[in-house]
């Protein structure tokens, strides 16, 4: 998860002054749980908005068994000794996920021997599937040293994952209802169950030069979440990626402000174009 730093905390951070943001590792130790309160939505590490897939089910009514097949192709990216979200894209042997997942602070692959893995969970059993490392088509290769907006990246699998739904693609909007599903946060689940929660998109924070946009949210989210899925309220279609947070503060409990905020990158753009070529176009619909 990228960590935006205040200009107020580059000293205290040891950071030349004209750097805009600070990597933190997303495999980081686990964050204790703070107290819940009333306030709106909390953003990185507060008041639990998360919810497993049985508790967010029963509280819409929902089937959990079609909730879980729904989500099926959300899963975890391991890649050296590092750890991600990613989701199947438009077909079943194509990822989304964040740059940073891919690659480190030099521009270099994170797993230096052997590929990183895709692992989604089907009945309570791990299914691994490696990535092909030729296939990776980021936003930037520096993930750390660019802006948000290029922080994403596009993967192809060695092979289909069955028994999957892929997520299609929708068109986000300031103020658009969403559904945060990630697995991975590194408090929640031993690093690997899946959590759901409802939020929303606000600003417009920066746009890359090839078109996909940075959106500050409002859900929670933990470290190891960077790469999950930003669905549309039907939970079928894929808005944008979770990339990082900016707070003053992230080890205080906080509500969503100009200030506190977790950030998401849209598939749109190079990012939606980079989908596509690697679904190789087999869906009609995808534009």
């Amino acid at each position: 998860m990228r960590l935006k730093v205040p200009l107020a905390a580059l000293a205290a951070l040891c950071l030349v002054a004209t750097a805009k943001s600070k990597a933190e590792p997303f495999f980081a130790p686990a964050l204790a749980e703070r107290e819940a309160t009333s306030v709106e939505n909390v953003v990185v590490f507060g008041d639990e908005t998360r919810q497993t897939l049985d508790a967010y089910a029963r509280r819409n009514r929902l089937d959990p068994r079609q909730l879980e097949q729904l989500h099926a192709g959300s899963g975890i990216v391991r890649c050296g000794n590092a750890r991600g979200a990613a989701q199947l894209t438009l077909v079943d042997d194509v990822i989304t996920s964040a740059a940073h997942v891919f690659f480190d602070e030099s521009g270099g692959i994170r797993a230096r021997k052997g590929a990183c893995e895709f692992v989604i969970e089907s009945r309570g059993e791990e299914i691994v599937t490696r990535i092909d490392p030729g296939s990776i088509v980021a936003g930037s290769e520096f993930p750390y040293a660019s802006a948000p907006a290029n922080d994403w990246a596009v993967a192809r699998l060695e092979r289909p994952v069955g028994g999957t739904v892929p997520y299609a693609l929708g068109a986000p909007r300031r103020g658009a209802a969403v559904q945060f599903v990630a697995r991975g946060h590194i408090d929640w689940g031993g690093g690997r169950r899946m959590s759901i929660e409802d939020c929303r998109l606000r600003d417009v924070l920066d746009e890359g030069v090839e078109g996909a946009r940075e959106f500050s949210f409002d859900c929670a989210a933990g470290v190891g979440a960077s790469g999950g899925a930003l669905l549309d309220a039907s939970g079928s279609n894929l808005l944008a990626i979770f990339v990082g947070y900016h707070s003053a503060t992230p080890e205080a409990r906080q509500a969503f402000s100009a200030t506190n905020y977790n950030f998401a990158v849209t598939i749109e753009g190079a990012f939606r174009r980079a989908v596509l070529q690697a679904a190789g176009l087999r869906t009609a619909t995808a534009e």
